[in-house]
């Protein structure tokens, strides 16, 4: 009785490998349907940023850059109410990076006409990413407060050109000497 016959268990050792022979299988059909899922998401996924691109931004920049430039035309023909208005409505329809520098340049005009509240909405739409533009707009901010009198947030407005400028070398002293005469 000690001896046992091999023949007696291989039938159900076949059993146990055809079940997980069985399991396996499953296991690889199911893996193919999440990877032809997850391939599909992946391509719709890409083929909506390619229609956004080609369909949406690229037509949204070519309108912007042109609207800006209809502005600087305008502008240089010495029509200065016309282009503020004209660069207004580019800062404030579009985005991109024509109508960040239509809201820069809006802001300037406005200041020069010493209309500092309106120059200080205009730089609320304007980014700045840029160490020296956007340094300088800043700046503009701070003046356009010290001349509204309102100290305090010219003093922020300096402290965030300062930090922008990234310490250049000529515009960095500039906008401490601006911070220390407020």
């Amino acid at each position: 009785m000690a001896d046992k016959d091999p023949k007696q268990n291989e039938p159900i050792e076949l059993d146990v490998l055809n079940k997980e022979n069985e399991e396996l299988k499953n296991n690889v059909t199911k893996g193919q349907k999440y990877v032809m899922w997850g391939m599909i998401a992946i391509s719709v996924i890409a083929i909506i940023v390619i229609i956004y691109i080609f369909a949406v931004r690229n037509p949204g920049i070519k309108a912007a850059n042109e609207a800006v430039s209809q502005a600087d035309i305008t502008l240089s023909q010495g029509n200065d109410s016309v282009a503020l208005a004209q660069y207004q409505q580019v800062a404030n329809e579009y985005g991109y990076e024509a109508g960040n520098r239509a809201a820069l340049v809006a802001a300037t005009m406005l200041y020069r006409d010493g209309k500092y509240e309106e120059a200080i909405n205009n730089l609320k739409n304007f980014d700045p990413k840029e160490a020296l533009v956007g340094a300088a707009a800043m700046s503009l901010e701070g003046d356009c407060y010290v001349n509204l009198q309102k100290y305090s947030d010219a003093l922020a407005s300096y402290d965030k050109a300062i930090k922008i400028s990234d310490n250049n070398a000529l515009y960095t002293p500039l906008f401490m000497l601006k911070k220390a005469t407020v």
